[in-house]
């Protein structure tokens, strides 16, 4: 006699819910799929890339919120520090004992301990109450301002920097890079006839665009110093020289060919440079400045701005790169060309740190050598548009 079979509670009910039985429709319960992509119509992914765009705008102003007002909070800790400690003449003993009642009150709290009260106490000392509520200030995260405080003491140079770590999105280790290497002192400062050669809404760009003397900190020349060596150690190290160039330039290439008629030349640096809209030529001198230099990169230039620059660029720009020069010199030999270039020098200082995202990447010696006996690559080049 067969066996009864146990009925599921489920199906009693008319629910239908069991192992290889279907649900009910009148449920209301359901394992929905994501709908197939192909399925959506053609201006889907306007719609999906708008609302991406209002997400992340969003997220942003959150964050710049939260940080402005984290600021706010801090300037006002630190001015009530500062206050409390001048009228009331108490030493650092209070510093230590306020850190510890508020980690005690307020448990969940971070950033309160006595070396973080004490810059906030400096951050107060620093900033008037009315300037830390204008940009850029207001945009640069805590510890951008703790690096500020520690590695400056003037205002106005701890405005610039300010303003260009939010204008070109650095890293407080990259802002302290450029400010151990002193970028505010060396930027605009190459010597060049740009007033004179390009229009004015350019000339100044252009003008701020280089910077005397260029630091090449990463490269380890040898006793041989040449220009090959330079050029190749700047070329596989490209990130850093990026970096020290500064905003906006994009690397094109190294030893570009140039063909007129049967005579060969080559470039040795070409980049493009995206706010200026025109090509950069750079040429690498391992000597002092020579005014006959000048003819040759203005070659290079006329012949890019021909082959390679299109009808939308702007005049090439040159930058030559010197291990010395006298000012003077480089200002006359200037005056000779309509063509806009720049004179700078280079050095190899080594400064006190390097970022930390470069400070693994630093040659060895094996691998300068190795790099070193590596054969050139060329490129070839007739015609083309610009980036």
């Amino acid at each position: 006699m067969p066996t009864p079979s146990k009925q599921n509670p489920a199906d009693s009910k008319g629910l239908g819910i069991g192992p290889g039985t279907r649900k009910d429709a009148t449920t209301g319960a359901s394992f929905p799929g994501t709908p197939a992509k192909s399925g959506m119509p053609a201006w889907y992914p306007e719609l999906l890339a708008s609302v991406s765009r209002q997400v992340t705008t969003g997220r942003s102003k959150v964050i710049a919120a939260a940080n402005k007002e984290l600021l706010n909070s801090y300037l006002a800790i630190g001015r009530e520090i500062l206050s409390r400690q001048s009228s009331e003449g108490w030493g650092t003993k209070i510093i230590d004992r306020l850190s510890a009642d508020l980690r005690s009150q307020h448990p969940d709290a971070t950033g309160f301990s006595p070396r973080n009260l004490k810059y906030m106490r400096a951050f107060a000392t620093a900033w008037a109450a009315e300037s830390i509520v204008q940009a850029p200030l207001a945009q640069l995260p805590w510890y951008h301002h703790i690096a500020l405080l520690e590695k400056l003491d003037n205002p106005e140079a701890r405005l610039w920097y300010a303003a260009a770590a939010v204008e070109h999105g650095w890293s407080r280790n990259v802002m302290v890079h450029h400010i151990e290497t002193k970028r505010m002192e060396r930027s605009g400062k190459a010597i060049s006839n740009f007033v004179a050669t390009l229009p004015p809404e350019d000339s100044d760009l252009a003008q701020q665009s280089f910077k005397d003397p260029y630091v090449f900190d990463f490269v380890s020349m040898s006793d041989r110093r040449n220009e090959r060596e330079l050029e190749n150690q700047l070329v596989d190290h490209i990130q850093k020289f990026l970096l020290e160039l500064g905003q906006g330039f994009a690397f094109v290439g190294r030893q570009v060919r140039l063909v007129i008629d049967e005579d060969e030349f080559f470039t040795d640096l070409l980049f493009y440079h995206l706010k200026l809209r025109a090509y950069v030529v750079i040429e690498l001198k391992a000597s002092k400045f020579d005014p006959s230099y000048l003819g040759q990169l203005g070659m290079y230039m006329a012949a890019v701005d021909d082959l390679l620059a299109h009808q939308d660029d702007k005049p090439t720009i040159g930058l030559l790169l010197c291990k010395s020069k006298n000012d003077l010199v480089a200002e006359y030999a200037l005056r000779t060309t309509q063509m806009p270039i720049g004179v700078s020098e280079w050095k190899t200082e080594i400064v006190e740190s390097l970022p930390e995202e470069f400070a693994t990447t630093l040659p060895s010696i094996e691998e300068l050598e190795a790099e070193l006996s590596q054969d050139i690559s060329t490129t070839t080049v007739t015609h083309g548009d610009s980036p």
